[in-house]
């Protein structure tokens, strides 16, 4: 049986996959790699279906062959995880719409580098789970950095210069790539309550 660290890994990796394959698929115009994105987030969905429905029958089991702290730790971790990977898609599902097109340079600029930032941030809690040991300063810094991106992209859509529904669509990207950080710093903080394994 897996470590549920390794588990947790898995799906930390994949969501930074899906994270720079949106952005490409976004600032590129390829729709095609942008529908793989959203098909792809359906197995993120089974993984995480799948883990959470063993991790409840140990639960109600009294547990098992894992600490009571490390299967509650999962339970909270993987709502998540779902979301970071609802995230990407919903970032791939405007790439497929062709978004990254009807942007203005300027935004364009911002979004590739807030995409920069959160996959950093997502590969440094993978890494974290990996080691079992985060650098909490290190994703506070990035996470001020997307929060400073936000309000630069936001005040790109503010000035005008791009058709009011796709203005819509790159405030709603802005705040996509926020959250992304926002639970990659989550995550980071319940790395100690996972053991190496099983």
């Amino acid at each position: 049986m897996a470590s549920l660290r390794d588990s947790v890994v898995e799906l930390c990796a994949l969501v930074s996959e899906a994270l720079a394959r949106a952005t490409w698929a976004l600032l590129n115009a390829d729709p095609v790699l942008a529908r793989d994105v959203v098909d792809a987030d359906s197995d993120v969905d089974r993984q995480t279906a799948a883990l959470e429905a063993e991790l409840w029958r140990e639960v109600d089991a009294g547990g098992g062959t894992r600490p009571v702290r490390e299967l509650v730790a999962a339970l909270l971790v993987l709502p998540e995880l779902e979301r970071s990977a609802d995230l990407a898609e919903h970032i791939a599902q405007r790439a497929e719409g062709g978004l990254g097109a009807d942007m203005n340079p300027a935004s364009r600029g911002v979004v590739q580098r807030m995409s920069e930032v959160a996959i950093t941030m997502w590969q440094m809690t993978t890494g974290a789970f990996l080691s079992g040991t985060s650098s909490p300063e290190e994703l506070d810094e990035a996470d001020e950095e997307l929060d400073v991106l936000h309000e630069r992209l936001t005040a790109i859509v503010a000035g005008g210069g791009m058709d009011p529904a796709v203005a819509a669509q790159v405030t709603l990207l802005a705040r996509f790539y926020e959250r992304l950080g926002d639970h990659a710093v989550n995550l980071s903080r319940r790395v100690g309550a996972f053991t190496a394994t099983t």
